[in-house]
């Protein structure tokens, strides 16, 4: 669910913004210091005429907002930027965004600092997410929380005692890359190639090859007639069929759920967070669905199957509440993070 906006006259100085670069859109927003959106817009990506230019067409846009909103850059204190991929933050580098070739190796974040005259804080867009719900969405209430985004790959965001856990290589919370299935048929990543890892499993890839195997084998599906009328096999045409009581597709997202179950149980052993958080487009429909709360049921089960007692009972697993809003407000909390930090 989109977060609501707030009036200007109702806004908390400082003002921050956070850009959220995606593959196709970049979103951008202007945040109040307790993380309400007072405006938010989207320019296109357009990836192959390179970073540069992408963040040229983010600073107008961010200009157009704080016009609407009676404000210029002077009331921003902070700019916050996420970006797919991996980067190196220290550096500010963006480096092999796997759908973003023209962007490789580049200076992202002070690139945009220099155009907007303002500093900016850098992250992953998953950890961005991830710190959007930590800060005002359904991790609000809690210390230290993962959140873990399904969708085209499987991302991951690890914030704890209000921390975004980075890495020493930039390559912190890379949750769709932990191993689930250690066997040597394991499912490889469509992405990467990488055997066994929660990615070859829980993306929205990963789900459309499980049915399409379970086709290929002869079982029969209403996702056929679909596909025989000309529709790409989907993670969304599975969700839509098993609404509708289709067996197979409701038994590829039970399983999609165990083995996110399987994962979880790692993480949650690992770090030891109050809750883990679901986001990203892949939900199923969420709570709004009978699909969505039986997938978010099997995850629970699963969990609680496996984890050690300490932890059974007291993670909280739930779906996230900022919907696609997530990334340009965690990316301001970074930003917003920064500029405390700078006042220290």
């Amino acid at each position: 669910m989109p977060s609501e906006r707030i009036p200007r006259d109702q806004a908390v100085a400082p003002f921050f913004v956070g850009v959220d670069v995606g593959g196709t859109n970049i979103k951008i927003g202007v945040v109040d210091d307790n993380g309400g959106t007072l405006a938010q817009t989207a320019t296109p990506t357009d990836e192959e005429l390179g970073a540069e230019a992408a963040m040229q067409r983010s600073r107008d846009a961010i200009v157009g907002l704080l016009a609407e909103l009676g404000l210029t850059f002077d009331d921003v204190a902070a700019v916050g930027l996420g970006t797919p991929g991996s980067m190196d933050i220290p550096k500010g580098l963006i480096l092999e965004p796997p759908n973003m070739p023209s962007w490789r190796y580049f200076p992202l974040r002070d690139c945009l600092s220099e155009l907007c005259g303002k500093p900016v804080g850098f992250a992953n867009d998953a950890n961005a997410a991830a710190y959007g719900e930590y800060w005002v969405g359904s991790g609000r209430k809690c210390n230290s929380m993962v959140m873990i985004t399904l969708g085209t790959g499987v991302g991951g965001g690890i914030i704890l005692d209000g921390v975004s856990l980075d890495g020493a290589h930039s390559f912190g919370s890379e949750l769709g890359h932990i191993i689930v299935d250690s066997s040597l048929d394991a499912r490889l990543c469509v992405w990467g190639g990488g055997q066994g890892q929660l990615e070859a499993y829980a993306s929205a890839p990963a789900v459309a090859a499980r049915a399409a195997d379970l086709l290929a084998a002869g079982r029969t599906s209403s996702l056929t007639r679909r596909i025989v009328q000309g529709e790409g096999l989907s993670s969304l045409m599975l969700f839509e069929e098993a609404e509708q009581g289709d067996e197979l597709a409701r038994e590829v997202i039970v399983e999609t759920a165990r083995m996110l179950g399987v994962g979880i149980v790692s993480v949650v052993h690992a770090v030891d967070p109050e809750a883990i958080i679901l986001g990203g487009a892949m939900n199923f429909g969420g709570h709004d669905t009978a699909t969505g709360r039986m997938f978010l049921d099997r995850v629970r089960e699963e969990f609680q199957s496996r984890a050690y007692h300490v932890v059974r009972d007291s993670v909280t697993i739930d779906y996230a509440m900022l919907g696609g809003d997530a990334g340009y407000i965690g990316a301001a909390g970074i930003g917003r993070t920064l500029h405390q930090h700078s006042q220290l």
